[in-house]
């Protein structure tokens, strides 16, 4: 069942006011925290009523999904965010009709998407994704022990100085799912702790991105830090679609 866009628009100043009050517990400012709106598996009908109401940043998980969405909607000021794991094959999706990539998770996609931003002349703001739970089933670098993390500074590096058309801004995490949203906010700190571990070994590069928290667990993702939410559910309810 899709929502009626009175319904949308109601989750959607909910969710902002929920991000201020966060925001103000943690002593932050909250003109500096975005929501991204996840509207995968979502029908065009309640993008727009999201976006009429206010959105102005749209998460979208495969890049072929998008397509039709992104053209539907080309004539309203919104910025496409690429938040799922990319499959080489379709980078060039990405770096053709996304604004930004929050799910870079290895050298080998990262040169993959410079070959194909360099052919454009484009530079694409990306995420570097970690796994901080150490689950199987997620994408990203094997971040769950602070004692691994020097390993991890090579690859890093070797992104920053070979890919000049991938504007790193920070990273991007997941953490295990759970019943009890409270047990996410150790790998909240976890993965603020590893930002500024990457900060202070890659004192050049920009890390003042931290895209983490859900439906379920966004304030808990503010109050450690997040600077992008992704929020779906909680405004645009279940997805119709899988």
């Amino acid at each position: 069942m899709v929502l009626d866009a009175l319904t949308i628009r109601q989750n959607y100043l909910k969710v902002l006011e929920q991000i201020y009050q966060a925001a103000l517990r943690s002593g932050r400012d909250p003109s500096q925290i975005r929501l991204v709106v996840v509207t995968k598996g979502q029908p065009i009908e309640a993008i727009r009523a999201v976006v009429e109401a206010g959105a102005k940043l749209l998460g979208e998980n495969y890049p072929e999904e998008a397509l039709p969405k992104i053209e539907a909607l080309q004539d309203y000021p919104v910025e496409w965010h690429m938040i799922g794991h990319l499959q080489s094959r379709k980078a060039k999706l990405v770096a053709q009709y996304f604004d930004w990539f929050e799910a870079l998770d290895s050298v080998r996609l990262a040169q993959k998407l410079e070959r194909i931003l360099s052919e454009q002349g484009r530079r694409l703001p990306v995420l570097l994704e970690f796994n901080v739970g150490g689950e199987e089933s997620k994408s990203g670098w094997k971040a769950e022990s602070s004692e691994t993390w020097p390993a991890l500074l090579s690859e890093i590096e070797l992104i920053l100085n070979t890919c000049p058309h991938l504007d790193v801004r920070g990273i991007m995490t997941m953490p295990p799912l759970t019943e009890d949203p409270h047990r996410a906010r150790q790998y909240f700190a976890h993965s603020r702790h590893l930002r500024d571990f990457l900060a202070r070994a890659f004192p050049n590069a920009s890390w003042g991105e931290l895209s983490m928290g859900t439906s379920v667990d966004f304030p808990l993702a503010i109050e450690e830090g997040a600077t992008i939410v992704r929020v779906g559910q909680a405004i645009l309810g279940p997805r119709p679609y899988p």
